[in-house]
């Protein structure tokens, strides 16, 4: 028999051989089984033969079975039956670790009819955003209750015809990474893969379906450099191809287009918001909450969990009762009769990229509430639900924010800075202020200052009215400006004008007589 005691030290014995294979062997490649031999003769002093071959070679193996006979002066027969018994024993041992590696890979999530009762319950709820949102915030998520909505309604697009990608930006140790992990945990483990960095043909090599409906979650894009190419376009184009050269059995040399299919969703962190600038135009780039409140909230959090006064198993609960609603939703086409009545506001910058996320955003929303929506057939009969001004209500109300940092000239963290120079300004020198009169005020970096300083100067928001570069640096003076609360004021208007619009045209479409066959609700045909 042979003895695994030692993976890399795989030992087989007959009564007259001792045979070991240094280093162990491949599970890759059933076509061949690569190994380093050492073949030495029992109850005896004479040294061990050492080779390397390929024992699916023929050539090879009657080559080393001369070798071995030569050296160890025994009969070529008696080695060639010890060989082909290790053959043997190596090929049963193989396809044991493979069975074996196979089983250790995540498992399908399963659930038991209750499991299946409670979590079907909660996707018929009335309230069911606002009790995802509580949910989220019991499974140990701290604060941040609007931006981990979107980011689990983002995940939950992986099911969608196209679905939603975001960006979480926020200075080093805010929490970024915590907020993604602990949003995945409520999503079935088989749904998503989290990495930390890629190498720059990573992607290509996956199955042509094995990624197809997947969260891909990158704590750091900056280790995600290499792959930010293929990721775009799977984001866009839903599928990636590469041409490669490879040698076929025969060793010549042919051409093998790999293709993956998409779409995915992708989850990243990051704290250069310029440098992926490109990424964040095809998704949903959230900011995180650096206030000194967040601070206190999640300090609390950290010594009460160290006190051992978190109840962590109702954490684990709440994510498992998420995980449930996610594993029961089910592909389905969403269309969104209001679509032509959407419009993002004029002041957003890059409109065509803004426009269609945000109607994937309300697909998503609609696709969440599917057990609540009456599945109808088209003239062809494909199957669809609609979306509900409901839905487009919650979709403006959770991406308000994010529309006003696309209508804004400032970075949002420039902005937050400026807007505390605002509430600071009874406190600063009427004469004017310096950098060094923040640094008092504000503990920040003096490089950090000085480009806030510059990128508010350069758009007009603050004046230089004295000092110098290089001793006292400059002197400034806060220019009045009114732009912003403009700008909030006019996106808020403009979305109204959008919710009403839609309102109208569902009371309008409710008072018709139905045209198409309404069957029922998705969900039913899970019960």
């Amino acid at each position: 028999m042979l003895d695994t005691t030692n993976l890399e030290s795989l030992l087989y014995e007959d009564q007259l051989l001792k045979q070991t294979v240094l280093g162990g062997i491949k599970l890759e490649g059933l076509d061949r089984m690569r190994v380093t031999l050492k073949v030495e003769l029992k109850a005896t002093q004479r040294p061990p033969v050492r080779h390397n071959l390929d024992l699916y070679n023929d050539n090879q193996l009657e080559k080393f079975i001369r070798k071995v006979a030569e050296r160890l002066e025994i009969g070529t027969s008696v080695i060639a039956a010890s060989l082909s018994a290790l053959t043997e024993q190596l090929e049963h041992y193989r396809l044991e670790q493979i069975k074996r590696e196979q089983a250790e890979q995540v498992k399908l999530l399963t659930l038991t009819p209750q499991q299946q009762e409670e979590a079907t319950n909660h996707l018929k709820a009335a309230n069911l955003l606002d009790q995802t949102l509580s949910d989220l915030q019991g499974s140990g998520i701290q604060g941040e209750a609007f931006n981990s909505l979107i980011v689990y309604l983002a995940m939950t697009s992986r099911k969608c015809q196209d679905p939603l990608s975001v960006i979480c930006l926020a200075k080093s140790g805010a929490g970024k990474s915590y907020l993604m992990e602990k949003v995945a945990e409520c999503i079935p483990a088989e749904d998503r893969k989290e990495h930390t960095q890629f190498s720059g043909n990573s992607f290509y090599y996956y199955q042509r379906e094995e990624i197809r409906g997947m969260v891909f979650l990158i704590e750091d894009l900056d280790g995600a450099q290499a792959v930010l190419f293929p990721i775009r376009e799977l984001q866009t184009k839903k599928r990636i191809s590469k041409t490669v050269t490879v040698k076929d059995k025969n060793g010549q040399l042919r051409t093998v287009t790999l293709i993956v299919e998409g779409p995915v969703s992708v989850i990243g962190c990051t704290t250069r918001e310029k440098v992926y600038e490109d990424n964040a135009n095809r998704a949903i780039l959230i900011y995180l909450d650096n206030s000194k409140e967040q601070d206190e909230r999640i300090m609390h959090y950290q010594k009460q969990l160290r006190a051992g006064l978190i109840d962590k198993a109702g954490e684990k609960q709440l994510q498992q009762k998420l995980q449930h609603r996610q594993h029961l939703l089910e592909t389905v086409n969403v269309i969104n009769p209001y679509a032509p009545l959407i419009d993002i506001p004029k002041e957003i910058f890059k409109p065509r990229r803004t426009l269609p996320i945000l109607l994937s955003f309300i697909e998503a929303i609609t696709f969440y509430h599917q057990y609540q929506r009456e599945q109808k057939a088209d003239e062809n009969g494909e199957l669809f639900i609609e979306t509900h001004p409901q839905d487009i209500e919650w979709a403006f109300k959770l991406l308000r924010d994010v529309l006003f940092r696309k209508s804004d000239e400032l970075s949002e963290a420039a902005r937050t800075f400026y807007e505390w120079i605002k509430a600071k300004d009874r406190k600063l020198p009427q004469k004017g202020f310096y950098g060094s009169d923040i640094r008092k005020e504000n503990r920040i970096h003096p490089r950090t200052l000085n480009r806030y300083l510059q990128e508010l100067t350069d758009y007009g928001l603050l004046q230089i009215i004295g000092g110098n570069k290089h001793k006292t640096g400059y002197c400034y003076k806060i220019v009045p400006n009114k732009d912003y609360e403009t700008l909030q004021k006019s996106i808020d208007q403009q979305v109204e004008k959008v919710l009403k619009a839609v309102q109208e045209a569902h009371t309008a479409k409710s008072k018709k007589p139905k045209r198409r066959t309404s069957r029922k609700p998705v969900g039913q045909s899970l019960n």
